[in-house]
């Protein structure tokens, strides 16, 4: 397995790494890993675009002077802080048909496990009304892990969010848009490790997460 740290120096420019990663995981048939923290951005959902709202709710998202880009996957919207962090696991598969309540039961266990070497006894699940709402999800006060996955005809990705701190910040950001998208939304429902009185330190989050998806020889590269 490759593992990949570093992030690119704008939203778009960092998901091109990932999506170079992922054509880079097919090709050479290995498995790779990044676990990062993003640019801050909001991104929209592909299900975004085509809601009677979605200019309103660009425009709210605009107003936070953050960068916002659509995403061509995904649910609905989600605040990257500077502080988040994003996981994704490519993986080479011969069978696109089969694996994928594997590969989600599989990543979600670790996930898991490494928020609770960090302090954090999450459970599987979402509170209603939660951010970008979804049937994979770990929480603890609050939805701190959102997991999705996509699969091509030679490799499986599976991609996740983990809310580090500044769910606040989230809810202000978020709860406009998604009015304007008509989404329910439950400010409550935003939790984050430093919420659920977990550790914080951005190092030590990424590194624990790496440990618990990848094993002890991969190969560590740096974008």
């Amino acid at each position: 397995m490759r593992l990949v740290r570093g992030r690119g120096s704008t939203p778009t420019r960092d998901r091109e790494h990932s999506h170079d990663l992922i054509d880079r995981a097919a090709d050479e048939e290995t498995s790779v890993l990044r676990v990062w923290q993003p640019p801050a951005h909001l991104a929209f959902g592909r299900r975004d675009g085509s809601r009677e709202g979605y200019d309103r709710a660009r425009e709210r998202a605009e107003a936070h002077d953050l960068p916002v880009i659509d995403r061509s996957t995904g649910g609905h919207a989600v605040v990257f802080t500077g502080n988040t962090v994003s996981v994704v696991l490519v993986t080479p598969i011969e069978d696109a048909r089969s694996g994928i309540p594997e590969r989600y039961e599989r990543v979600t266990g670790q996930l898991r496990g490494a928020l609770a070497t960090l302090g954090v006894d999450a459970h599987e699940g979402e509170p209603d009304g939660a951010f970008c709402p979804g049937t994979h999800s770990l929480s603890a006060g609050g939805k701190i892990v959102g997991l999705a996955q996509r699969v091509r005809r030679d490799v499986a990705v599976v991609a996740g969010i983990v809310t580090l701190r500044d769910h606040d910040e989230i809810t202000e950001i978020l709860g406009p848009v998604y009015d304007a998208l008509d989404i329910p939304f439950d400010s409550d429902a935003t939790g984050s490790i430093a919420r659920a009185g977990g550790e914080t330190d951005s190092e030590v989050v990424c590194r624990t997460i790496e440990s618990a998806l990848a094993p002890d020889d991969a190969v560590v590269e740096q974008i």
